[in-house]
């Protein structure tokens, strides 16, 4: 009975109704400025959501509604929140530019950290019916680069063959089928293939993303690329054509561009990078499929293992996301065995497995910095068996070796051990001043901060 809003409901349904029936390509503002004019007149909230939103400027029509879109944006009864798979070009060309300039704050989306990318493997196995055990989950976290549609789409995959993931050789095999064939097959070749439609370059533009996938090293070579398009292709094209390609790929956030010092490297997403090798042998190379999968499932099953002990990852993860949790407070010195409450940093990075050059005893299990604080962390998960002195000499020696490397005023240093630790060890730690914890005080630690407790039963790794 609304005049007004009938009015509006009738525009929206003329948009359609004068829309020709042959394809469309420029959208009417009136479907723009409808939400923001229903809020205004109802004086209530509309939230708009808008995903994909770089699709609002396509390079090969001759479009763009970004202009329009001004006015509908500064309504604060009817927010506006986009997302988009092409980072890149949303926030410096779309928003960062132009009539939306000013206008959204952005607030990129990182990938999940161990403990929730573990949580996020646990509760799809859960959904999809899938059994992945507790111990391996992190390590498929992990696997998938904290990414939440990895993650889903290898649980998907292995309660579509009723496998089990329990192992890493398992979690491998998994993987290898995903990539090739599977969920993250097809939606990556989807992705990948409407941006290479959005470039237009066709024939150039798929040798160019393919032969950067086999790049070695992270920095990528725009004369090398140009010499293998030649050796495998027969095309001979410039340097100057190369790199401008590789710049419209890291549009797409299929290669990064770094713009002040003008060069390119890979993405940081290993499950990205593996598919665009296989991609690349079947849609570039033109190679049989079958083999090409078969190959990569080889490979996978060869691979070596990267976690010795399963469980004592496991446990690394939680207390990473314990120090996390409790950035900027306090946390009971009695679950550390110490007098005084022990503050909690802002950590600017946090680090499982970090690696300061090679050799032995060069890996750090937990590595939180934060200024001039760091945090050195240290897991062991022995059944029945009490740490003793070595192993906190080696946790100090590496707490020594970051203040080394990354010139922190000072390091400290934190042990977990699930079964505890011997008297002299005890007593060893309170006169260096580490931190220590049991499976009763990671517990405790892990009710304070609001995380899930370490999973029972276990099970050595």
């Amino acid at each position: 009975d609304d005049p007004i809003f009938t009015r509006r409901i009738r525009s929206a349904c003329r948009l359609f109704e004068d829309l020709p029936n042959h394809e469309v390509t420029v959208p009417d503002r009136t479907a723009l400025w409808l939400p923001r004019g229903t809020s205004d007149y109802d004086d209530t909230t509309t939230v708009m959501f808008l995903d994909e939103f770089q699709n609002t400027r396509l390079p090969h029509h001759d479009f763009d509604i970004v202009g329009w879109m001004q006015e509908a944006v500064e309504s604060p009864t009817c927010p506006h929140f986009v997302t988009g798979s092409a980072m890149s070009i949303l926030v410096k060309e779309i928003l960062g530019r132009g009539a939306l300039f000013g206008r959204f704050d952005s607030d990129p989306i990182e990938p999940l950290t161990g403990y929730w990318g573990t949580e996020l493997a646990r509760r799809s196995a859960g959904y999809h019916r899938a059994r992945v055990s507790e111990e391996i989950a992190p390590v498929l976290a992990e696997r998938c680069g904290g990414n939440p549609f990895y993650i889903d789409a290898v649980v998907k995959q292995a309660a579509k063959q009723k496998r089990a993931i329990t192992t890493e050789e398992e979690l491998n095999e998994i993987l290898a089928v995903d990539l090739s064939s599977g969920f993250i097959w097809s939606e990556l070749a989807d992705q990948v293939d409407k941006w290479i439609e959005r470039i237009n370059e066709h024939g150039i533009t798929k040798w160019v993303l393919y032969l950067s996938a086999l790049e070695e090293g992270e920095e990528l070579d725009p004369d090398r690329i140009r010499t293998l398009l030649w050796e495998k292709d027969r095309q001979d094209v410039s340097r100057e054509q190369i790199f401008r390609i590789l710049v419209k790929l890291s549009r797409g956030d299929l290669i990064e561009y770094m713009e002040m010092g003008g060069w390119f490297r890979k993405v940081d997403d290993p499950i990205l990078l593996e598919f665009l090798k296989v991609w690349g042998q079947i849609d570039v190379e033109g190679r049989n499929a079958s083999r090409v999968r078969d190959e990569l499932e080889q490979k996978y099953l060869r691979m070596k293992r990267q976690f010795s002990e399963l469980t004592g990852y496991l446990a690394e993860v939680y207390m990473a996301q314990i120090l996390l949790n409790a950035q900027r407070k306090s946390l009971p010195g009695k679950y550390f065995h110490q007098e005084d409450d022990v503050k909690i940093p802002r950590f600017n990075y946090m680090n499982l497995r970090e690696r300061f050059g090679i050799g032995p005893d060069r890996e750090v299990d937990i590595h939180g910095a934060a200024g001039l604080e760091h945090w050195v962390a240290e897991s062991k998960w022995h059944r029945g068996r009490l740490v003793g002195i070595v192993p906190i000499e080696k946790l100090l020696q590496k707490a020594a070796m970051v203040k080394q490397e990354c010139d922190p005023d000072f390091v400290r240093a934190w042990f977990f051990s699930h079964s505890g630790f011997t008297e002299e060890a005890k007593t060893f730690m309170a006169e260096k001043g580490v931190l220590w914890s049991t499976r009763e005080n990671l517990d405790a630690l892990l009710d304070h901060t609001g995380l899930r407790r370490l999973p029972k039963p276990w099970r050595r790794g």
